[in-house]
């Protein structure tokens, strides 16, 4: 008898020490839960997940501790295992990683458990469920008719370095922030970089106002600020990140509101001279939208591409710039294609897949890098994009003769307008010097040229599309 109490002994008290330890690891572990210290609760609760996985807390928790430190493969994991036995939050984790991978149908299915669950409870708000389910229809709809889009170069940067990513061509106007442009300002907290016309004459950003982000221009006259306009003055929505294209009259912004799917989506507006409104905001598409945040879309007409940023699958205050081509006809995928590719496509998982077969474009994501194209000046008597892989420098470089002459009458609206340039920079320096009878009297007379000069803008811009699509049916043929 004494000899199997030698034996039961040590293992009970063994096991009764074991048992301690383990209560105290868990108690630990609640309590950094609790705290919302997951990175330090994850290791604890690690291992009591391996000592105990039928636990379903631990599996719960353990599950959350990977999410909430980016691990999503293991958080899902684990959460499944929890799911498995109703748990209530486990739901809420799962059809939000389901969404941020793409998996609609799955996030769908988890969001409706949850809501069975909530409407269980009396006076319990459905709400918040209800409008992500609605969210969740419309991500599926933008899945569905996902761009092709060929996705050339992307960097992941600081979010506070974005704008050293953009390098635009001087025809297409400069990204600044908000405090070079106006140092005096006391509401740079919350404002978006700026963009500024090509002739240095426009800026167009957004500020903070009443509470919310708020998109505005301002007119220079001379060295002059003046005049700020709201773009869209009954709108509460958070819109920020403006850029406006070489058109003069379409807007590119990010904004939280208008059916936004998740945090910042892009959108694009164009102006109506007419009504001297802007007409209502088109939301984008993926793969520029996602569930992430997604904003400050900008093309760069002359170089033939376009960027944008977006946080998705990235850490907190970094954000990952795309370049791709634009393409004016926005094709859809294949209504062919499976599943997984979509998802990769849709969400840019691999922007490889977004490319031909063997296809290159060095030489574009270089020129894209740079301010200006490292071109010998004796080769060159101007610069024209034909297409993604073709730029020309000399007239000689046609092999269309409407093209050529397209071309032609582009470079005479731009002579015109060099001269309409410097007749509006004579006045500018006479309103400067000038009293205030004789400001009044050149104000009429700068507004006119002002409008002269964007009118000749805007025919150059359609001559030297005239000119690139005929060179390109040629080219094609």
């Amino acid at each position: 008898m004494q000899s199997i109490l030698k034996i039961i002994a040590p293992a009970l008290l063994w096991a009764g020490v074991a048992g301690q330890a383990l209560a105290q690891s868990a108690e630990q572990a609640k309590t950094m839960f609790d705290e919302g210290r997951y990175a330090e609760a994850k290791p604890a609760y690690e291992q009591l997940v391996k000592q105990s996985p039928g636990n379903t807390t631990y599996n719960l928790r353990y599950g959350i501790c990977c999410y909430e430190t980016g691990d999503l493969d293991m958080a899902e994991r684990y959460l499944t295992v929890a799911n498995k036995r109703k748990s209530p939050e486990s739901y809420r984790y799962l059809a939000d990683i389901y969404t941020h991978t793409y998996r609609f149908g799955a996030a769908e299915t988890m969001l409706r458990g949850q809501l069975a669950q909530l409407k269980r409870k009396r006076g319990a708000d459905t709400s918040p469920i209800e409008e992500q389910l609605r969210a969740l229809e419309k991500m599926q709809r933008m899945q569905e008719n996902t761009e092709q889009v060929r996705v050339i170069d992307s960097v992941v940067v600081d979010k506070d370095r974005l704008l050293s990513t953009y390098f635009l061509s001087d025809d297409n106007g400069r990204l600044v922030p908000y405090a070079t442009l106006f140092p005096q300002a006391t509401d740079a907290l919350g404002a978006s970089p700026v963009y500024v016309s090509p002739r240095g004459d426009r800026a167009t950003y957004a500020r903070i106002m009443d509470g919310h982000s708020a998109l505005f221009s301002q007119s220079k006259l001379q060295n002059e600020w003046t005049d700020e306009r709201p773009l869209f003055p009954t709108d509460s929505a958070d819109n920020s990140y403006p850029f406006v294209a070489g058109d003069g009259v379409t807007l590119y912004f990010a904004s939280r509101g208008h059916g936004s799917i998740g945090g910042y989506d892009l959108f694009v507006t164009r102006y109506n001279i007419a009504s001297n409104t802007y007409l209502a905001p088109e939301q984008l598409g993926m793969p520029f939208n996602s569930p992430a945040n997604d904003y400050l879309m900008v093309i760069d007409e002359a170089k033939g591409v376009g960027w944008f940023a977006t946080d998705r699958n990235q850490p907190q205050g970094r954000v990952c710039l795309y370049l791709f081509i634009p393409n004016e006809a926005r094709p859809r995928v294949s209504e062919d294609i499976d599943a997984d590719s979509l998802r990769t496509l849709a969400s840019l998982a691999s922007i490889r897949a977004t490319l031909p077969e063997g296809s290159s474009y060095d030489q574009l994501v270089a020129a894209a890098r740079t301010n200006t194209a490292a071109v010998s000046k004796k080769e060159q008597d101007f610069e024209f994009v034909i297409n993604d892989n073709t730029i020309y420098y000399t007239e000689r470089d046609f092999r269309n003769a409407d093209a050529a002459e397209a071309y032609e009458k582009a470079a005479m609206l731009r002579k015109q307008a060099e001269d309409v340039e410097k007749r509006l920079k004579e006045a500018y320096a006479a309103y400067e010097k000038g009293n205030k009878s004789e400001r009044n009297e050149l104000r009429a007379s700068i507004r006119d040229d002002e409008r002269t000069l964007d009118d000749l803008r805007t025919q150059i811009k359609t001559w030297e599309k005239r000119a690139r699509n005929a060179e390109n049916r040629t080219i094609i043929k």
